[in-house]
């Protein structure tokens, strides 16, 4: 073993501090447009803790990479991806809402990052980024709340007793009778409805952004992805006389107008799609029924295909960094 590389970061830690690292940097170019639209107190404030904190975050990771001899990603950056000035394509209840959203993201990724950590500073710093994210979570939720906007998950009636499964057919779901959904089916189905409804609406505000013929094309199919698959998973809540979440097209003003990069456009886009990706495959291991297992497949698959024609055009136009990677093949 090389004793030079006993306390250096880890490829586990290498990779999510470099995730991490694009990651806030792209959403520090959101947060700079939001704080010159935004309109209301309150989400002001929130934008401004979540921007502060993400910048903290760049630095801590830059410093990590320096000590480790490693090279500090370039990412994004509001003086080349974000137009200044740029026109309100948002309103403020949108905003509250994606940044609710990506505090549901960073809980989930910081945890996994946190999972495979191995160095002290490493660790403290997921640490953070989690606390971050709860404080983040909390205020948006609150926020909303206050508003009437939060989406809560549906009710079911209360069992009066344990139930056990008999029959083989509880797994069922092509042909004949179909089972009630179970409250975790029913929970997959609603988030991922509510999720795809949201990236719906953040791509019809990107769509307006764009001057290339081919990055509009890509959204535009990713709008209708994500309605599509809105449509389908509505379609079991409703069978089952259960209410489906909201959309939040109405949130978005007609303003055709450059706002960010083709860079960072293509960037969060293929992000939303990644992390539906995730939620999908939750959705396989989570559902016992056999038509959900095969409805996520099936969307699996497509959203495979337009993630990886969406890294085809970033590849082209090198917009997509390389991340760190094993010296030989």
């Amino acid at each position: 073993m090389d004793k030079g590389l006993d306390n250096g970061l880890t490829s586990a830690e290498v990779s999510q501090l470099w995730a991490t690292y694009m990651s806030d940097s792209s959403q520090i170019c959101v947060l700079s447009y939001f704080l010159q639209i935004v309109k209301e107190s309150d989400i002001k404030n929130i934008l401004q803790f979540t921007n502060d904190a993400a910048t903290v975050h760049l630095q801590k990771i830059a410093e990590m990479f320096e000590e480790d001899g490693r090279v500090i990603p370039h990412g994004f950056r509001v003086d080349e991806d974000v137009r200044s000035m740029a026109p309100k394509i948002y309103t403020d209840d949108f905003i509250i809402e994606y940044l609710h959203e990506f505090s549901k993201i960073g809980l989930r990724g910081h945890a996994t990052n946190l999972s495979v950590s191995v160095r002290n500073d490493c660790s403290d710093f997921f640490k953070q980024c989690i606390d971050d994210s709860v404080e983040l979570y909390e205020r948006t939720k609150e926020l909303l709340l206050s508003k009437g906007l939060y989406n809560r998950s549906p009710m079911i009636e209360k069992e009066q007793e344990v139930d056990y499964i008999e029959h083989q057919n509880f797994l069922a779901g092509f042909f004949g009778d179909k089972r009630a959904l179970t409250a975790l089916e029913i929970t997959n189905l609603y988030n991922n409805f509510e999720r795809n409804a949201f990236g719906a609406a953040t791509l019809i505000g990107f769509i307006q952004m764009t001057d290339s013929n081919e990055v509009l094309k890509h959204l535009i199919r990713g709008k209708e992805i994500a309605e599509k698959h809105c449509e389908i998973l509505g379609s079991y809540l409703k069978k089952n006389d259960l209410p489906t979440s909201v959309y939040w097209d109405s949130e978005v003003v007609e303003n055709k107008q450059p706002v960010f990069s083709d860079k960072l456009l293509m960037y969060i886009a293929s992000a939303l799609t990644s992390v539906g990706t995730s939620f999908y495959g939750l959705g396989i291991g989570t559902s016992q029924r056999r038509d959900l297992a095969a409805m996520y497949n099936r969307f699996l698959a497509e959203v495979q295909l337009y993630s990886e024609d969406g890294a085809n055009i970033m590849i082209k136009n090198r917009w997509l960094e390389s991340p760190p990677k094993a010296s030989h093949s």
